[in-house]
């Protein structure tokens, strides 16, 4: 047993996995063998689910069950609205709600009483909960705004549902492929702190909602989720500057500022799928304004090209681009982080499952470092 100690196990192989991997050098993503490009471009979200729970790419014969099965789910109960009213009144946090949210789901589970080891049911808990959560989400926001829910959209996908729940209008095309898009590029990326949290409350054997919920908890953490959001308020900051915004890059980093987006505990190049959202962020410009789009390639130009930060191995992340998309689609900024998890779920139920099939409690060592031989003296004595 070896006692060398990797601080945040930072490259210690942990598990086997066929959902999806990394190579940060050649900045790939691939999900089951399929590169991120193809199934972003490709593929629908319900599809990517499908494969990550199924292993495989759906038949047209597979795909409209199984995307019936989740708008079936859609719906919460009135307990759990009625927290989110309370809690959107409380001003809570909106990653707080939906953790609070998807621990509620599991009280009004139709097989709450199957078998932790029956796989299937899991599966289907899981589905559930990936169909709920963008219900919870959208009701959360929309009594922040002192407004009804809307209810889901019998005949959109879970993409375009969101959005539709989020505004009461249903998005047009360009919208909805947009946010459908933004939602398979977050689905899995390996064993992220989120993942691998999940997967450690799987490898206990407790239940799915457990799971999902720690996961919520992982990501909340400014370390994980959260730097969208971060890039976003960095580009307002721009817009209401007296400089432009080249300006005003200059300036910021020569006062040592750290720009949000740009880096990743993985990726040494550009993260595949920041170069997407890049993408979609310039199709929303030329079909709106184009502001955000122009700031982010001017930061990144002057960040990559005349700091020589790319050539340091620090390159855009896919939160650089993805918060000028969303911020585009009308989201707020502080739902960026759930509905990051809103995504990710799909990912941390597939490696809670795939790792559950062979289970091992994962139980790591620590290194004790405290005192040795210390004599006791009884309270009455110290």
């Amino acid at each position: 047993m070896s006692d060398d100690l990797k601080k945040g196990l930072e490259g210690v192989l942990v598990a086997e996995s066929e959902l999806s991997s990394i190579d940060g050098d050649a900045g790939r993503l691939i999900y089951r063998g399929y590169t991120i490009e193809d199934l972003a471009r490709g593929a629908s979200y319900e599809e990517v689910l499908y494969l990550l729970w199924n292993g495989h790419l759906p038949t047209e014969d597979e795909l409209e069950p199984f995307t019936d099965a989740l708008m079936d789910e859609r719906e919460v109960d009135a307990d759990v609205l009625a927290t989110m009213e309370k809690l959107a009144d409380a001003d809570e946090q909106p990653m707080a709600a939906l953790r609070t949210a998807v621990s509620m789901f599991s009280a009004y589970e139709p097989e709450d009483d199957a078998d932790p080891e029956d796989l299937e049911a899991t599966l289907r808990k899981g589905r559930r909960i990936t169909a709920k959560i963008p219900t919870a989400l959208a009701a959360f926001e929309r009594y922040r705004l002192g407004e009804d829910p809307v209810d889901p959209h019998p005949d959109l996908g879970l993409a375009a549902n969101f959005l539709y729940m989020l505004t009461g209008e249903e998005p047009d095309e360009i919208a909805a492929e947009t946010f459908d898009q933004a939602l398979i590029l977050h689905a899995d990326h390996g064993l992220n702190a989120s993942t691998f949290t999940s997967m450690v409350i799987g490898s206990t054997m407790a239940d799915i909602y457990s799971a999902v919920t720690g996961g919520i908890s992982a990501l909340s953490g400014p370390l994980h989720g959260g730097a969208n959001q971060d890039v976003m308020e960095v580009l307002i900051e721009i817009d209401e500057s007296d400089l432009d915004h080249r300006a005003w890059v200059e300036q910021a980093t020569e006062e040592g500022r750290r720009i949000p987006g740009f880096g990743h505990r993985v990726y040494n190049v550009k993260d595949p799928r920041a170069k997407i959202l890049q993408e979609r962020s310039k199709e929303l410009a030329e079909n709106g304004e184009d502001k955000w789009y122009n700031y982010t390639t001017t930061i990144e130009q002057y960040l990559s090209e005349e700091k020589g930060l790319t050539e340091k191995g620090i390159a855009p992340n896919v939160d650089f681009y993805s918060g000028s998309v969303y911020y585009q689609l009308g989201i707020p900024i502080d739902m960026y982080t759930p509905i990051f998890a809103m995504s990710r779920a799909g990912g941390w139920i597939a490696h809670v499952l795939e790792y559950q099939d062979s289970n091992r409690l994962i139980r790591p060592r620590a290194r004790y470092t405290g005192p040795q031989d210390q004599e006791f003296v009884p309270l009455e004595e110290r």
